[in-house]
This record gives C-alpha cells, sequence and structure tokens, in this order.
C-alpha cells in the first residue's frame, strides 16, 4: 500500500529503492520517483532512467499526477495504480470501457492478435496489422475488419481518424484490463 510508504519513493532496481523492481533488466538502478503531493500522488522521472517511464502508454518527462486506473510502466514491468479516493466517483471514461463479458470469443482472440506486439513492451510497438492478425488466428482478413469494426464501436474509438483507431483501441484494452501481457 503506497499511503504506507514515505514520501518521496523511489523505484528502481536497487536495493536501496522503496520499490524494487529487481526482476526486470530494463529498469535503472534509480529509475523514478512517486511523490505525494497533498492528497494525491505525482510520478517523477527527470531523466533519471535509460528506458523512460510511461503513464497509460506516453513517455512521460518531469511530473506528472496519477489518476485512479492509470497504467504505469518501468522497463517491461507495469504496474495499475489504484487511488482509494478516486475509486468513490469512477470517470467516465473508465465506465464506459466494456467488460469481458461484452465481447465475443472471437473478438477477444482479435484483441489479443491485435494487442501481441506490446508482448515485450516496447516503446516504438504498433498493433498488428489485419493480415497478421488473419495469419495468426486462421481468419481472413474480411473477417478480422468486421471484428475490428465491432471492437472499434464497442470502445468508442470509431470516430477517430483511421491512423489512430487502432493504438488507442489496444491503449483502451490494456486500461480496461481485458487484455494483459499474459495474454500476450
Amino acid at each position: 500500500m503506497l499511503d504506507e510508504l514515505p514520501s518521496p519513493v523511489t523505484i528502481g532496481r536497487s536495493a536501496a529503492a522503496g520499490i524494487r523492481l529487481d526482476w526486470d533488466d530494463e529498469v535503472s538502478r534509480l529509475h523514478a520517483e512517486l511523490a505525494r503531493v497533498g492528497a494525491d500522488w505525482t510520478i517523477v522521472d527527470d531523466g533519471l532512467s535509460r528506458n523512460g517511464t510511461y503513464v497509460n502508454g506516453e513517455r512521460i518527462s518531469g511530473r506528472r499526477r496519477l489518476r485512479d486506473g492509470d497504467n504505469l510502466r518501468f522497463g517491461a514491468t507495469t504496474i495499475l495504480f489504484r487511488a482509494q479516493r478516486d475509486r468513490e466517483s469512477p470517470t467516465a471514461a473508465a465506465s464506459s470501457l466494456p467488460t469481458l463479458m461484452a465481447l465475443s470469443e472471437a473478438q477477444r482472440r482479435v484483441l489479443t492478435a491485435l494487442c501481441r506486439p506490446y508482448k515485450h513492451s516496447h516503446p516504438y510497438a504498433t498493433p498488428a496489422t489485419n493480415q497478421q492478425i488473419a495469419n495468426e488466428l486462421f481468419l481472413s482478413v474480411d473477417a478480422v475488419k468486421t471484428h475490428l469494426r465491432a471492437l472499434f464501436q464497442k470502445f468508442g474509438v470509431e470516430e477517430l481518424p483511421q491512423n489512430q483507431k487502432r493504438a488507442r483501441l489496444v491503449e483502451r484494452a490494456f486500461l480496461a484490463g481485458l487484455v494483459t501481457e499474459r495474454d500476450l
């Protein structure tokens, strides 16, 4: 529990880190810092890490206030930030994400295949192409497109420009916990 730790608390591979991630070679000895500011927590990465710190898939520089449900990535390790006081009133975006029960088994397989290039948390990963998904799942490209259109609608990204839909779908799938690194 974060509230039990002194503020600020360091994150890294070092034995002196308040939050040790010593199993991940992509995490720096001193990677980032969590600091309490009033009732809120912030993540601070002032260039201490070689591979950067990511909040919801976006590399940060400096300080960023954290909100309940933020995905924090240090190296190849992803941590879900939970804030007790934020849980009382969930945001519209979080509550509008579909649940696992809202997806068919085929949609779940297509969504997982779409996210597969993110398996190793590479900062420049891009979603799988329709052809890659079709090859992996033994489907036609048209069938993949049909499932993706349904997923775009369920995740509320159908109005985005074509070049942003797939990446936003991946981001929301991870945020909702519908796809995890273990699934990949």
